[in-house]
């Protein structure tokens, strides 16, 4: 299972620190174990179940493309604040694209496939992706800094404190959703 999560996203090796990297993965394969999901799987996932025009489940915007598409986002834009603002403001580029990595992960607790098409579950509609993600991540040792990406990514982060990183990664997760409400 790790070897397929790393063939469907090369991007876990954008993080440098293996110890960090590896605990990454491990939330991952927690998710699938508890979830049920396999990586294939994530494939024919949708990245949300909000209706948006012209985007149908089981089109190449799935689950991994929109992960991929966050990591790829947030690390080009983390790399270019880190450079302009240098000495100012510094990135941590391991805890960015760990975060974003993540960011999502919960989303594999809260759906479901039906023989109608995917749904939310009801753990989904009571506890959300930041909270279900960051849940998973206590016990493999996820640096707090990293679970504060994944708790204040979406709209439950709204108004609270957010660190340049978990900004990043927040706008970058909504250019990778809201370009598609166009």
């Amino acid at each position: 299972m790790k070897e397929r999560l790393l063939e469907l996203i090369p991007e876990f090796s954008d993080v440098t620190d293996e110890d960090l990297r590896e605990k990454t993965l491990n939330v991952w394969l927690k998710a699938f174990k508890i979830s049920g999901f396999t990586p294939d799987d994530m494939l024919k996932m949708p990245f949300t179940l909000i209706p948006l025009s012209g985007i149908a489940v089981g089109s190449d915007i799935n689950f991994v493309t929109h992960i991929r598409g966050v990591v790829s986002v947030a690390r080009e834009a983390g790399k270019i604040i880190d450079e302009l603002y240098k000495g100012v403001i510094s990135i941590n580029m391991d805890h960015l694209v760990a975060g974003a990595l993540l960011h999502d992960v919960g989303k594999l607790l809260e759906v479901a496939e039906t023989k109608d098409g995917w749904i939310k579950i009801k753990r989904g509609k009571i506890v959300r992706h930041p909270f279900s993600g960051v849940g998973l991540c206590f016990d493999e040792g996820i640096p707090d800094e990293v679970m504060h990406i994944i708790a204040v990514h979406s709209k439950e982060g709204d108004g609270s404190y957010r660190t340049p990183e978990a900004w990043i990664l927040h706008h970058a997760d909504f250019i990778n959703f809201e370009i598609f409400r166009a």
